[in-house]
């Protein structure tokens, strides 16, 4: 509950906000890493900018989506980074893996979240085929790599805002 009645403003890439010393952690599943790939450098185009420095951009690598919360974690934990952008590609097929899988890494990004209080912005793709991953790596679905990286700079807003 706000107490001056005024709502937050959602942080907006065009307006100036100081992002100078925001450091930002990307961790990238291999598993389809050529749509995982299209992700990340759509995100870190999008953090360039809107001002983080790209010395200040750090990315690591992880055999699949599935180990995207333990490292994720570990490096929230750590403290060197300000928000952790997750990249993965889940597809249903034929086997019942998509169920063990994305839910799991769901539930624990937003644990890291929640428990570290470090933004991790969900950038796992959940889909149907390898089609609709590439339709949200740039194409008629838009650029989810690119939504990461504003999702994380507005939680960072919104945590600065209240102080946390």
């Amino acid at each position: 509950m706000a107490s001056s009645g005024q709502p937050l403003s959602p942080y907006v890439p065009d307006r100036p906000t100081d992002v100078s010393n925001v450091r930002i952690g990307i961790v990238r599943a291999q598993w389809h890493a050529d749509i995982v790939a299209e992700l990340v450098d759509g995100a870190v185009r999008e953090l360039v900018r809107c001002g983080i420095a790209p010395e200040h951009i750090t990315q690591v690598d992880v055999p699949g989506s599935f180990e995207l919360p333990v490292v994720a974690g570990a490096w929230a934990r750590k403290g060197t980074v300000d928000a952790i952008l997750c990249f993965g590609v889940i597809v249903r097929g034929d086997t019942p893996h998509f169920e063990y899988v994305a839910g799991p890494v769901a539930h624990g990004l937003q644990h890291v979240a929640l428990t570290t209080g470090v933004p991790c912005a969900f950038g796992v793709l959940t889909t149907n085929t390898v089609e609709q991953a590439w339709a949200r790596a740039g194409g008629d679905h838009g650029h989810k790599g690119v939504e990461a990286s504003q999702v994380a700079l507005s939680t960072l807003h919104a945590l600065r805002h209240i102080g946390a």
